[in-house]
């Protein structure tokens, strides 16, 4: 409890926190629920990895570091080893989704826009209360709201359907739930480690000094590779920008807002060609049982040559 009542830490931070113990127990709920599923044919592999994961994500604050990257490495190995499977599934019957939704019509969607304009409302009026958590502290609370809304829209709704239907949908997205994590931590890995100044020495006997235009090109281009490799442009614009952007683009002169800004979206090209971007190209795919498991991207990758082509112009023109 001493974190809680702990004056010196903001109220976004321990709100934060309390957001990802309840993380941690639906975790652990769907890895008790499948060491128990005698249909799931992996019920063992499956049980400790989210079991694992849930301990990190519920008590990772208060663990030693080093115990947590062995839980984590421990975690990994049921689902390289494909260990981590679907057991039974707790499904509604397609005769009482579809009674629902024609009785609930456009208001099935409340909930879920609920989400995001709560997420908005903390991010804009509470930040200086929450501080740099509040738009996610905003997606927590959103989340406790629809359930509520969702309980009201009928009596079936208890507090175990919600814990059932978390498990189901943790299990059908599987192992890539924990890739956004892997990755944002892997773009920090990679500045700390300084590639971006590696990146710069190799880059630094390619393009002409003076260049911009070919700094441009090689900026642009980069973002998409390196979004495709570590499948965030978040976590590929740091490393990009200090190993390119900066000393090849803009320290000749170039509209920062302009190459920031479009560079940033050059990165989102590459996030359409990644199964790394497990979130937009691979849960789609889960979801919907698609039997293409690249199904997504092959239908975005001339698109996303269109967009990065337009964008390298953009950028040229008004740099």
């Amino acid at each position: 409890m001493e974190f809680f009542t702990n004056a010196d830490i903001t109220l976004g931070e321990k709100l934060l926190e309390v957001i990802y113990i309840a993380f941690g127990l639906i975790a652990l709920n769907a890895g008790i629920k499948n060491a128990r599923d005698k249909e799931n044919p992996s019920r063992f592999g499956t049980a400790m990895f989210w079991c694992l994961l849930g301990v990190v994500l519920a008590f990772g604050r208060w663990l030693p570091a080093a115990f947590t990257g062995v839980l984590i490495f421990l975690m990994t190995l049921p689902a390289i080893l494909r260990k981590v499977k679907i057991g039974k599934i707790n499904a509604p019957e397609a005769e009482y989704t579809a009674r629902m939704s024609d009785k609930l019509g456009m208001k099935i969607f409340i909930p879920a826009l609920a989400i995001g304009v709560i997420a908005i409302v903390s991010s804009i009026f509470l930040k200086d209360l929450l501080g740099s958590q509040a738009s996610m502290i905003g997606v927590g609370v959103g989340v406790i709201i629809s359930i509520v809304v969702l309980m009201l829209y009928s009596s079936n709704n208890k507090p175990g359907v919600f814990l059932k239907d978390s498990e189901r949908q943790l299990s059908m997205v599987g192992p890539l739930c924990m890739l956004p994590q892997l990755l944002a931590s892997l773009g920090a890995i990679f500045t700390a480690a300084g590639v971006g100044d590696i990146i710069a020495g190799v880059v630094g006997k390619i393009i002409p000094e003076g260049n911009v235009n070919v700094g441009i090109i090689v900026f642009a281009v980069g973002m998409v590779l390196f979004t495709v490799i570590m499948g965030n442009a978040f976590a590929a614009i740091t490393v990009m920008t200090v190993g390119i952007g900066a000393p090849f683009v803009l320290a000749y002169g170039a509209n920062p807002v302009v190459i920031g800004m479009l560079a940033l979206t050059c990165g989102y090209c590459g996030t359409l060609c990644t199964p790394m971007a497990a979130n937009f190209n691979i849960v789609p795919v889960a979801m919907l049982d698609m039997k293409d498991r690249f199904g997504v991207i092959k239908n975005q990758v001339v698109l996303a040559f269109i967009i990065l082509v337009f964008q390298i112009g953009y950028m040229i023109i008004f740099k």
